[in-house]
C-alpha cells in the first residue's frame, strides 16, 4: 500500500473558497474574508522570471481598472518566495509587451513557499508537483467558487475571457438570465427552459422576448 502520498483536491463549483492567511507582495491577507463585497479572481502561475506569467501579469495590471469597474479584485499566486515576486514585479516595470510599459503590478502575489494554498485549491498537477499550473478561480462576494478554469503551462490565459464570464455571472445572479455560446456583454441573454406548460404559454405573449421554441428564447438587455 502505498503510503504519505500527496492529495491535492480541488474545491468545487459552489464550494466555500477554502480560507487561508498568506504573505503577499502588499502585505498579509486573510482570505477570502479581506475581499468580502467583491468578486475575486485567484489565479496562480508556474514561476517568477518565465515568458508566459510575464505577458499574463503585464495584461492582468492593464486591465485591473478594467476588472475594478466590475467590482473584481485580482490576487496571483505561485510557489515563490515573497523576495522572487518583489523582484519580478520590479523588472517586469522595464518591460514593454503589446504597447503596454512601464507597468506596475497594482494587485497582490501571494508567496506560497510551503504549497498550503496551491494544495487547498488543487493547483498542483505537474507530475513533479513543484509548479502550479495556471488555475482561475472566480470567487463571489459571498466567497462561493462560481468558475473553475485550468490551462496548462503553455498556453496563456485569455483574460477577456475572464472578464466575460464575471459579467455573465453577474447578469445572473442580477435578473436570473444565462448566456449563450459565445455572448459577450450587450448581447442578448437566454431565459432557462419552462417548467411548466403554463410559464410555456405566458411567453408568447410577452413583448420583451423572441421566442425560437417553447424552450429557447431571448430577452433584450
Amino acid at each position: 500500500m502505498e503510503e504519505n502520498k500527496v492529495t491535492n483536491q480541488m474545491p468545487l463549483i459552489g464550494d466555500k473558497a477554502p480560507e487561508f492567511r498568506a504573505m503577499t507582495t502588499q502585505g498579509k491577507i486573510e482570505f477570502p474574508q479581506d475581499y468580502k463585497g467583491s468578486w475575486i479572481v485567484l489565479f496562480s502561475h508556474p514561476a517568477d522570471f518565465t515568458p508566459v506569467c510575464t505577458t499574463e501579469f503585464i495584461t492582468f495590471a492593464s486591465m485591473a481598472e478594467e476588472f475594478a469597474e466590475i467590482n473584481t479584485k485580482l490576487i496571483g499566486l505561485s510557489i515563490d518566495s515573497l523576495h522572487s515576486h518583489l523582484a519580478w514585479v520590479k523588472n517586469i516595470e522595464s518591460i514593454e509587451w503589446n504597447e503596454h510599459k512601464n507597468v506596475k503590478i497594482p494587485f497582490p502575489i501571494i508567496a506560497d513557499i510551503s504549497m498550503n494554498v496551491a494544495k487547498k485549491y488543487g493547483m498542483l498537477q505537474t507530475v513533479a508537483n513543484t509548479q502550479t499550473v495556471r488555475a482561475v478561480f472566480i470567487i463571489d462576494p459571498e466567497g462561493i467558487i462560481r468558475t473553475i478554469l485550468y490551462y496548462p503551462m503553455s498556453v496563456g490565459r485569455n483574460l477577456d475571457e475572464i472578464k466575460r464570464i464575471i459579467i455573465s455571472l453577474q447578469l445572473h445572479d442580477e435578473i436570473g438570465t444565462a448566456t449563450p455560446a459565445n455572448w459577450t456583454p450587450g448581447d442578448d441573454a437566454l431565459l432557462g427552459a419552462p417548467l411548466t406548460l403554463e410559464e410555456a404559454e405566458d411567453r408568447k405573449n410577452r413583448d420583451d422576448l423572441d421566442i425560437i421554441e417553447w424552450y429557447l428564447a431571448k430577452k433584450k438587455l
